[in-house]
C-alpha cells in the first residue's frame, strides 16, 4: 500500500515539501517556544491571511503578498515589544487581529470564499507542482543554514537578552532577523497545514520533544523526528482514508504528545519542567 501512494508524482512532491516544512517548523518553533512566543505562528499566520486576501483581490500571486505581510506583521509586532515594552503574547494578539481584520474586510469586498482562500486556510499539500516544491526547498533551506549559522545568537538573546547586549551582541538586529525568518517559516507551511493550523505544527512537536529534558540540539532533533513522522504519516493516512492531510498531521502529532504524557506519568519518561530554559539550553 505504501509502494502504491509512493508512485504517484503528486504524493511523491507533497512528501519531499512537507518533510522540508516539518523540519524547518520544528526547529524554528523550537525558539519560538522558549521565547514564550507559542502564538507567534498563529498571530503570523492570520497577517498571511490578509497578504493572501490582498493578492487575491488585486490579482497578484497571493504567496508574495502573503509573505510581504507576514514580514511587516514580524517587523511590527517586534517594534511593537520593543517601544511599547508590551508582552509577547500581547503583542501577538494585536498583529493577530489586525491582519484577521484585513482580510475578512477584502474577503467580504470581493464577494466572499473562493475556493484559492480555503487552500490556504485549511492547506493543500497534495496540490502543490513542480515549482511549489522547488521554491519550498529553496526557502527551507535558507532558513536551515541561516538558523544554524546564527544559533548561539539567538539563544544567549533568547535566556538572557540583557547579557546578550552586554556581551556586545546586535540585539535588536538580530531580533528583527529572527521575527522575519519565522514570518517567511509561517507563510513557506501555509501549504501544509493552512492559516488556521500552522501554530499547531510549530508548537506540538517542540513541546513533545521538550519533554524528555534533553539539551537543545537533541530537543531540537526530538522535535523535528516527531514532526516528520507527524507529516509523512499524516499524508499518507489522508490518501489512504480520503481525508484533509492537515488535520490528520495534527491529529497525528497530538496523538504523539498524549503518548509522551501518558509515559511520564508512567515514569517512562523522566519528569521535568519544560519551562526551565536551563535544562534545555544544557550542552547547547
Amino acid at each position: 500500500m505504501v509502494l502504491e501512494a509512493l508512485s504517484y508524482g503528486f504524493i511523491q512532491k507533497a512528501l519531499i515539501s512537507g518533510i522540508a516544512v516539518a523540519i524547518i517548523c520544528s526547529f524554528m518553533g523550537t525558539f519560538l517556544v522558549l521565547r514564550r512566543y507559542s502564538l507567534f505562528g498563529d498571530g503570523i499566520a492570520h497577517v498571511s491571511f490578509g497578504g493572501v486576501a490582498v493578492g487575491l483581490f488585486l490579482g497578484i500571486f497571493p504567496i508574495w503578498t502573503a509573505y510581504l505581510l507576514a514580514i511587516a506583521g514580524g517587523i511590527g509586532l517586534q517594534k511593537l515589544r520593543q517601544s511599547t515594552k508590551i508582552s509577547g503574547d500581547a503583542a501577538v494578539a494585536v498583529v493577530l487581529v489586525t491582519g484577521l481584520s484585513v482580510g475578512v474586510i477584502l474577503v467580504s469586498s470581493s464577494g466572499g470564499f473562493s475556493v484559492d482562500l480555503f487552500s490556504f486556510l485549511f492547506g493543500s499539500i497534495l496540490l502543490i507542482g513542480n515549482d511549489d516544491t522547488m521554491i519550498i526547498l529553496t526557502i527551507s533551506t535558507g532558513i536551515i543554514v541561516t538558523l544554524v549559522a546564527l544559533r548561539k545568537q539567538f539563544l544567549q538573546i533568547t535566556f538572557n537578552e540583557e547579557q546578550a547586549k552586554i556581551s556586545g551582541l546586535p540585539v535588536t538586529l538580530l531580533n528583527y532577523a529572527f521575527v522575519i525568518l519565522a514570518a517567511v517559516t509561517v507563510v513557506t507551511s501555509m501549504r501544509l497545514v493552512g492559516i488556521l493550523l500552522i501554530s499547531a505544527l510549530i508548537v506540538i512537536p517542540n513541546i513533545s520533544a521538550m519533554m524528555f529534558g534533553k539539551g537543545f540540539k537533541q530537543t531540537v532533533g526530538i522535535s523535528m523526528l516527531i514532526s516528520v513522522v507527524s507529516v509523512v504519516s499524516g499524508i499518507l493516512l489522508s490518501y489512504y482514508y480520503n481525508l484533509a492531510p492537515s488535520g490528520i498531521i495534527v491529529v497525528v502529532a497530538v496523538s504523539i504528545l498524549v503518548g509522551i504524557l501518558i509515559a511520564r506519568s508512567a515514569g517512562i519518561i523522566r519528569k521535568v519542567d519544560i519551562k526551565k530554559k536551563s535544562e534545555i539550553s544544557h550542552n547547547s
